[in-house]
């Protein structure tokens, strides 16, 4: 399986590098389903003006409205950086099967706060492609602070 995380971390890091490109916090996240992406998204809280418009809010949206679901228990995501309590708590109601992320969030991440906010049956791998993220992140961070 780890092959496969890898692949599909590469994919959530594509839509990092288009947020990035578009001036936002470059985190990036795809969908999975029976091997296969059925969604992407990257941040876009600056172009959309909406401090929710985070990859995995705006992934799960779309993902709904396009499929008719809301339970995504035999999905797994794939996103670039620890979801923040918003995000998880976005996960536990769509009932998300695993996630697997690249970096800790050691500001904003959800473990900070409580790591029970995700549903019980949710499984979680991180550190996938862990220093991509982490270079990207800094990179942009730094840009800024020029």
């Amino acid at each position: 399986m780890e092959n496969q995380d890898e692949k599909f971390m590469q994919e959530a890091l594509k839509e990092a590098f288009k947020a990035f490109a578009n001036n936002e916090v470059p985190i990036g996240a795809v969908l999975v389903h029976n091997n296969r992406i059925v969604a992407r998204a990257y941040n876009q809280t600056e172009l959309l003006k909406d401090v929710t418009a985070h990859a995995e809010i705006l992934l799960i949206t779309a993902y709904s409205a396009d499929s008719g679901m809301k339970y995504l228990e035999d999905f797994t995501l794939y996103v670039t950086l620890e979801p923040c309590a918003m995000c998880a708590g976005a996960l536990k109601w769509a009932r998300i099967g695993r996630i697997v992320y690249a970096a800790d969030d050691l500001k904003f991440g959800y473990t900070t706060l409580c790591d029970k906010i995700l549903h019980p049956k949710t499984t979680v791998s991180k550190g996938v492609c862990q220093k991509e993220s982490v270079q990207l992140l800094k990179e942009f961070f730094a840009k800024k602070r020029l």
